[in-house]
C-alpha cells in the first residue's frame, strides 16, 4: 500500500451528522406522545397523530435511526483505525449510508399511516424489510472486507462486538420477519399464537442484546480507552465478557412472556439466563470504569468523558434491574406497569444514548479535523441529558410501583380494591414529570446537533471537507490497540 493512503472518513461524517439529526427527531416524537398521555387532546383528532401510531415512530427513530446511524458510523471509524486499513468498497459503504437513511425515512412515514406488522421493534412492512436486509448485508460486507485487509494481525475486541452485532441482527431480522405478503401494504407472519410471541420476543430481546448492547459495547471498548488515554483495564477480561454475553443473551427473551401461555419451563429458562446475564454485563461495566483509574480528573474538564462514565454507571444499574425484574416474584409486580418503561429508558437514555453521545463527541473532532465548536455547549448538553434522564426514570419508577401495588391490592372478598381508572388518576403527576424530563433531553440533543453542525461548518470553511488522515505504517512489534491492548 502507498505511504500516503488515507482513511475514508467521509461516510463516517455523514453518519455522524445523520445520527444527531435523527436523535432530535426521534426524541421530539417521544416528548410529543408523552405529552399526549397527560393531555390526550394533543392528537387533535387526527388518527396518524395518536399515541398508538406515533409510538413506533419514536422507538424506530431513536433505536434504528439515531442509534443505528451512530453504530454504523463508529463501526466504520473503529475498524479502519484498529486495522490500519482504509475502508473496503468505498461506493458500497456510501450506499449503506443512503440506504439506511432511506429505510429510516420510509419506516417513519409508513408506520403512522397504519402500514405496519404490529411487531415490537419490527414494525415496517415486508418490502421495507427486504431493503433492510440488502443494506445490512452490504454493511457486513464492508466491515468484514475491511477486517480482511487489515495490516494488524490481531482483531481488537471492539470489532468482535461489531461483528457479533452484524451477524446476530441479520439472523434475528430474517427469522422474525418471515411473512406471507398478501399485498404491497399487508403481510401475515408465518408463525401463529404462542409461537409467534416466542419468536417475536426472541427477536425483541436480542435486538436489545446485539443492537443496543453488543454494538454499543464495541463503541465503549474503543472510545473509553481513547478518551481516558490509558490502556483498557483488562483486555483478557473483555474477551471473557464477550463470550459470556453472546452465549447467555440469546436464551433470555422469554422473560418478556412470564405468566402467559408460554410453557412454564421456557419462562423459567428465560428467568435463569437473565440472572446469569448480570455477570458479563457488570464485567464490561467494571472494565470500562476501571480504565479511568488515574484519569478521573478528566471528569472536571471533558464532557465526553462525563457521558462515558455515567453511561457505564447506568449500564451496570439497568442490567442489574433487568435481571431482578426477570425473577417471577418481582415480575408479578412490575410487568405491564411503567416500571418497565423506567427500566427501558434507564438503559436507552442512560446507557445507550450517553455512550453514543460521548463517543460522537470524542470522534467528531478527529473525523472533522476541528475541535468542537462549543465546549460550553457540550457541558450544557451533559447536564440537560443527565437531569432529564433522572426526572424521567424516577417518575416512571414511582408510577410503576404505584400501579403494581394498586392493581394487586384486594378486599377481603377477593375483589380488586381499586378500579383501573383510579390507578391512572394516581400516576398523572408522574407523567407531567416525565414530560419535563423529555423536554430536557430533547433540548440537549438540539444543542448537540447545533454544536456538530457548526463544527462541520468550520471544517468546510477551512477547506478540509475531505480530511487526509494518513494511515500509520505498523511494525510487527507495534501494539495494535488504541491504548487498549496491554494487559495490566
Amino acid at each position: 500500500m502507498q505511504q500516503n493512503e488515507t482513511y475514508n472518513d467521509h461516510v463516517v461524517r455523514l453518519f455522524l451528522l445523520a445520527s444527531a439529526i435523527w436523535g432530535v427527531i426521534g426524541m421530539s416524537i417521544g416528548v410529543y406522545i408523552a405529552a399526549q398521555l397527560q393531555w390526550p387532546s394533543l392528537n387533535f383528532g387526527i388518527p396518524w397523530l395518536t399515541f398508538s401510531r406515533l409510538r413506533p415512530d419514536h422507538t424506530f427513530g431513536v433505536i434504528f435511526a439515531f442509534g443505528g446511524s451512530a453504530l454504523m458510523g463508529t463501526c466504520y471509524y473503529v475498524v479502519q483505525r484498529t486495522g490500519h486499513a482504509r475502508l473496503a468498497f468505498t461506493k458500497l459503504a456510501t450506499f449503506t449510508f443512503w440506504g439506511w437513511q432511506l429505510i429510516c425515512l420510509l419506516s417513519m412515514v409508513t408506520m403512522p399511516l397504519g402500514l405496519t406488522q404490529s411487531k415490537e421493534y419490527a414494525e415496517p412492512e415486508w418490502w421495507i424489510d427486504i431493503i433492510i436486509a440488502v443494506v445490512w448485508v452490504s454493511f457486513g460486507i464492508v466491515f468484514f472486507a475491511t477486517l480482511a485487509r487489515r495490516r494488524i494481525r490481531h482483531i481488537y475486541v471492539a470489532n468482535w462486538y461489531y461483528g457479533a452485532l452484524i451477524l446476530a441482527v441479520a439472523l434475528l431480522h430474517i427469522v422474525n420477519n418471515l411473512v406471507i405478503p398478501v399485498s404491497f401494504t399487508k403481510s401475515y407472519s408465518v408463525y401463529s399464537g404462542a409461537v409467534d410471541a416466542m419468536v417475536q420476543w426472541w427477536y425483541g430481546h436480542n435486538a436489545v442484546a446485539f443492537f443496543l448492547t453488543a454494538g454499543f459495547l464495541g463503541m465503549m471498548y474503543y472510545f473509553v480507552p481513547r478518551q481516558a488515554q490509558q490502556p483498557l483495564w483488562s483486555y483478557r477480561f473483555s474477551i471473557v465478557n464477550f463470550w459470556a454475553l453472546i452465549s447467555v443473551y440469546m436464551w433470555a427473551g422469554s422473560h418478556h412472556l412470564l405468566f402467559t401461555a408460554l410453557p412454564d419451563w421456557v419462562q423459567s429458562v428465560g428467568m435463569a439466563f437473565s440472572i446469569l446475564l448480570l455477570i458479563p454485563s457488570w464485567g464490561s461495566a467494571a472494565n470500562g470504569l476501571l480504565t479511568f483509574n488515574g484519569s478521573w480528573g478528566k471528569l472536571k474538564t471533558d464532557p465526553a468523558a462525563k457521558f462515558m462514565i455515567l453511561s457505564l454507571v447506568f449500564y451496570a444499574a439497568s442490567t442489574f434491574e433487568g435481571s431482578m425484574m426477570a425473577i417471577k416474584s418481582v415480575n408479578s409486580l412490575s410487568h405491564y406497569t411503567d416500571w418497565t418503561i423506567a427500566h427501558v429508558h434507564s438503559g436507552s437514555l442512560g446507557w445507550v444514548a450517553m455512550i453514543t453521545i460521548g463517543s460522537l463527541y470524542a470522534m467528531a473532532p478527529r473525523a472533522l479535523g476541528r475541535p468542537m465548536h462549543s465546549h460550553a455547549g457540550m457541558e450544557l448538553h451533559f447536564w440537560l441529558h443527565m437531569l432529564g434522564t433522572l426526572f424521567y426514570i424516577c417518575a416512571m419508577w414511582a408510577a410503576g410501583v404505584t400501579e403494581g401495588l394498586m392493581w394487586r391490592e384486594t378486599l377481603p372478598d377477593g375483589s380488586l380494591a381499586h378500579p383501573f381508572l383510579d390507578s391512572l388518576i394516581a400516576i398523572r403527576p408522574y407523567y407531567v414529570v416525565r414530560f419535563v424530563g423529555g423536554l430536557f433531553i430533547v433540548s440537549g440533543m438540539v444543542v448537540m446537533a447545533w454544536n456538530l453542525w457548526h463544527t462541520a461548518a468550520a471544517a468546510r470553511a477551512h477547506l478540509i471537507k475531505a480530511i487526509p488522515v494518513p494511515i500509520p505504517q505498523p511494525t510487527p512489534e507495534q501494539n495494535p490497540a488504541p491504548l487498549a491492548e496491554t494487559e495490566r
